[in-house]
């Protein structure tokens, strides 16, 4: 288990981003994480060895991450794994079948995918609900169930959550409440702050902020839950390497610089797509008109990189993310480069039709991930794409 201690607790959250985790090096004083490329290490004598026995289990350069990453979201144990849905995985673990799960309705596809045609299949329960109202999470409560599940913003309709609304609807029904703060990041949002148990995160998007590695990471705070999830992770076994351990450190350094851009260049592109006359509809928390707006601005600090725009037809919206040029046409996010994607059939094709429809998810949304290229340079592609 890796425990952050009192000391990584003590700095404001761009210092933690760089120090926070860090192991001394005995063999050379080195300023950077080593990687510890090895599976297994010398042990001493029967019972006897330096705390690591084999990499499944421990490995010093995960444990960096792990600390580092936990110290920004103020929890005090952090878990990497291999990827954003292998952190997922874990979590579901923690229930047993016949357990019941309220989930959001519009969360990231992979994970609507994992609860419905894994975890549903093995006896767990799921009711999928529009979580920006708190009403409707209570509603869907039962006498079975024991966690709470919610993105937000959403993916990739920028729905928000009210956190402390729905973290004292989780303690009520003695359930887990767990957050994927994968677009938010610690930067603007720290979930366990309003009570969230569990915070989830894609390492592989804004953390690493690189488009380099793919992993996931838990953070909790509760001593409990770490001995839990840490049992999960040795005996599940779906860690990440070293290396991709070090990748992900080496981006979580400069998020807190990286973000900053991110949100800057965001807003100026939702104001803008907002008034262009071939935009129907743009989806982004930081702007007055997102009908949550105020809670936007109570929870969260910042408001990102990520927009979601609607252009009415899907011949439209293929002909603009065939003619962007700076922004790449592919999966994923929170890179340094700007990414535009469609999410009716690249993230989210795996969540039935109908109900992408009634949650407003058509075929027609487009989703932008704003890098940290030149904002005007972003715009003017933007508007050649729109011509």
């Amino acid at each position: 288990m890796t425990e952050v201690s009192g000391e990584d607790l003590s700095n404001r959250l761009a210092t933690r981003a760089v120090h926070a985790g860090k192991i001394a090096d005995p063999l050379a004083g080195a300023v950077m994480t080593p990687i510890y490329q090895t599976s297994t290490y010398v042990q001493e004598g029967l019972g006897r060895h330096k705390g690591y026995e084999y990499a499944r289990t421990r490995n010093p350069t995960r444990e960096a991450l792990e600390r580092n990453v936990a110290a920004l979201e103020g929890g005090r144990h952090g878990f990497a794994f291999g990827s954003g849905l292998g952190a997922l995985d874990a979590v579901m673990k923690l229930l047993s079948a016949g357990d019941h799960v309220v989930c959001g309705e519009n969360v990231y596809g992979g994970t609507h995918r994992q609860m419905t045609h894994i975890w549903a299949r093995l006896g767990l329960a799921f009711t999928f609900v529009d979580t920006a109202d708190p009403q409707r999470i209570v509603d869907a409560v039962t006498p079975a169930t024991r966690m709470i599940f919610v993105e937000t913003p959403t993916n990739p309709l920028m729905r928000l959550c009210d956190l402390a609304a729905t973290g004292a609807i989780a303690r009520r029904a003695q359930a887990l409440f767990v957050v994927d703060n994968t677009f938010a990041t610690p930067c603007f949002q720290r979930p366990i702050e309003h009570g969230a148990d569990v915070v989830l995160h894609s390492t592989t998007k804004y953390l690493n902020g690189h488009s380099d590695m793919v992993g996931g990471l838990l953070v909790v705070q509760r001593g409990d839950l770490a001995e839990r999830i840490g049992f999960i992770q040795n005996a599940s076994g779906a860690v990440p390497g070293p290396f991709d351990c070090w990748l992900a450190l080496r981006g979580t350094k400069t998020l807190a610089l990286r973000m900053r851009q991110h949100d800057a260049s965001g807003r100026r592109i939702a104001q803008w797509l907002e008034a262009h006359p071939r935009v129907e509809r743009v989806y982004y928390p930081g702007l007055p008109s997102h009908p949550q707006h105020a809670l936007a601005c109570r929870q969260m600090s910042g408001f990102g990189g990520m927009v979601s725009l609607e252009l009415g037809t899907l011949e439209r919206a293929r002909r603009f993310v065939e003619r962007t040029k700076i922004f790449a046409l592919a999966e994923s996010l929170g890179g340094v480069e700007s990414l535009v994607g469609h999410p009716a059939s690249m993230t989210h094709a795996s969540v039935p039709r109908e109900m992408r429809e009634a949650m407003g998810l058509t075929d027609s949304l487009v989703r932008l991930s704003i890098g940290i290229e030149d904002v005007e340079d972003l715009i003017a592609d933007l508007d050649q794409a729109l011509a």
